[in-house]
């Protein structure tokens, strides 16, 4: 049987990979439990939240003292993909013999893949943008400046993060820029509704996947992690309309000395 200590550092590094990008806790949860009872631990109980893992795991027939792990989790961004390929390690990890060096060697893999280049995501992100507006009945030429806008707000978003910006600095800033992009365009031209290109561009800054896992967390028992991820959507979104709205007060004050 493996130490207790090396499996709990692979399952706490299973679940922490899960956890900072973007996993429900329920999941990071079942994923841990997994992998301890697969390498023969007869007790094991894992407490997670948005920010925090907790495990304790303990033998049948043995005189040692059971061992517990406690890992804080500060970084939190959004990549299914690493989620993906952590549930795919841990079903190889429980059906198959792995050595405790070679799932530390594949955690590290994908933990420190590469995810998207920026380009892929900033055009990507204007091509969101540009469709969420051509559903709320925009223009062509809204369409148009709509993936211009997000486009540029995903890269700047993208470059704040790789920075360690806190979230929510960061969402302020990228209102703020989203709403004065969407202003400037529409200054040249009362054909361009500035409302259709805001909506557009901001779509690529909702909190969706923050306010699905909140809504599941709930559901499943996890309140506490539950109320934790519906707390930061909502500072989120508040945050973002603090930005936006900061922007166009200054936009029309700026009009009104010019005019």
């Amino acid at each position: 049987m493996n130490s207790k200590k090396q499996v709990l550092i692979i399952a706490v590094y299973a679940g922490e990979i899960m956890l900072k990008n973007g996993a429900e806790t329920y999941r990071v949860e079942d994923t841990i439990t997994r992998l301890c009872y697969s390498r023969g631990f007869s007790y094991v109980e894992t407490f997670v939240i948005p920010t925090g893992i907790f495990v304790s795991i303990d033998a049948k027939n043995t005189e040692d003292k059971m061992a517990s792990y406690i890992k804080r989790v500060h970084e939190r961004s959004i990549n299914l993909h690493k989620v993906a390929m952590v549930n795919e390690f841990s079903r190889a990890f429980v059906n198959q013999d792995i050595s405790i060096e070679e799932a530390m060697n594949q955690l590290k893999k994908i933990d420190h893949c590469s995810s998207y280049h920026i380009a892929t995501r900033s055009f990507f992100g204007g091509v969101i943008s540009g469709f969420f507006a051509l559903l709320f009945q925009a223009t062509l030429l809204e369409a148009s400046l709509a993936f211009v806008t997000g486009l540029i707000i995903t890269w700047f978003l993208t470059n704040l993060n790789r920075a360690k910006m806190p979230v929510f600095l960061a969402n302020i800033l990228g209102g703020f820029l989203l709403a004065t992009i969407a202003s400037f365009f529409s200054s040249f031209s009362a054909l361009v509704d500035i409302d259709k290109i805001i909506i557009g561009a901001i779509m690529v800054m909702v909190p969706g996947v923050a306010i699905t896992n909140a809504i599941r967390d709930s559901i499943l028992g996890d309140l506490l992690s539950g109320l934790a991820r519906a707390a930061e959507a909502v500072i989120i979104a508040v945050s973002i309309a603090f930005g936006v709205g900061a922007s166009l007060q200054i936009w029309r004050l700026a009009e009104r000395m010019i005019l």
